[in-house]
């Protein structure tokens, strides 16, 4: 008797709907089935759009779904592939997915492509000068979670940038003001800093002001993510002044 061997695949699909690399269409295209990991960015491309790239239906998968493990039974049946925007190990839930897989015997296969890590380089910051990275959650009225700014003085104290990730659904205004009270809190003097929209798409905008000039800002595009800068070399002065 011959035994098909199956595979589940974490395709990352670059930052723009056309972003995903030749191996990775190739591979899509094989699978029986197909997922679109929905819950950790807000994408700034449709469903359709992408669907039209691979030639192939492509179904949503929530955080329940994908945390559920039912990708990995499906996987004992059959080649499946979830697609995830940018690079598709940045979040711990797929990496969990992963373990999960192998602990089922499920083999898998991980392939790469750009992620935001990448894309913000075009800032002219050096990417080796960056510290930790961190999220910004929505705050609730109960609930104000500002450990991020934690990291974000940890990153200062080394001299180091901060790059911070605005989690699916954050309006930018909203960020400012998590932004400016989380500052106050933890002491963190806040000058000019990054907004980077959609990067990696034809739409990418970069821009640096101060708080109170970003106030004006409307009509932010989405996925963002923002940059607090620590001490600059001059070529990353020069750069980030042009913009």
């Amino acid at each position: 008797m011959v035994f098909l061997i199956k595979m589940l695949y974490l395709i990352g699909l670059g930052l723009n709907f056309d972003g995903i690399s030749k191996f990775g269409l190739a591979v899509a295209k094989k699978c029986k089935k197909i997922y679109l990991e929905n819950y950790t960015v807000d994408f700034p491309y449709s469903k359709i759009q992408l669907e039209e790239v691979i030639g192939k239906k492509i179904t949503e998968a929530d955080r329940d779904f994908v945390e559920g493990l039912e990708i990995i039974d499906e996987a004992e049946k059959c080649d499946v592939a979830l697609l995830v925007y940018g690079s598709p190990l940045t979040a711990t839930t797929h990496i969990t997915l992963l373990e999960e897989a192998k602990k089922s015997r499920i083999r898998t296969k991980v392939i790469y492509s750009a992620s935001v890590f990448d894309a913000v380089a075009e800032t002219g910051l050096q990417l080796y000068k960056f510290g930790k990275i961190t999220s910004m959650p929505a705050w609730k009225k109960s609930y104000e979670p500002d450990s991020f700014m934690k990291i974000v003085q940890e990153n200062m104290s080394m001299k180091a940038h901060s790059l911070i990730l605005a989690d699916i659904g954050l309006e930018f205004q909203d960020a400012l003001k998590q932004l400016e009270k989380a500052a106050k809190k933890y002491e963190v003097k806040l000058s000019k800093i990054v907004l980077c929209q959609v990067l990696g798409t034809q739409n990418r905008k970069i821009s640096y002001k101060t708080i109170e000039e970003f106030k004006e800002f409307s009509g932010v595009r989405k996925p963002y993510c923002i940059i607090i800068p620590s001490k600059l070399h001059f070529m990353e002065k020069e750069f980030l002044d042009m913009l």
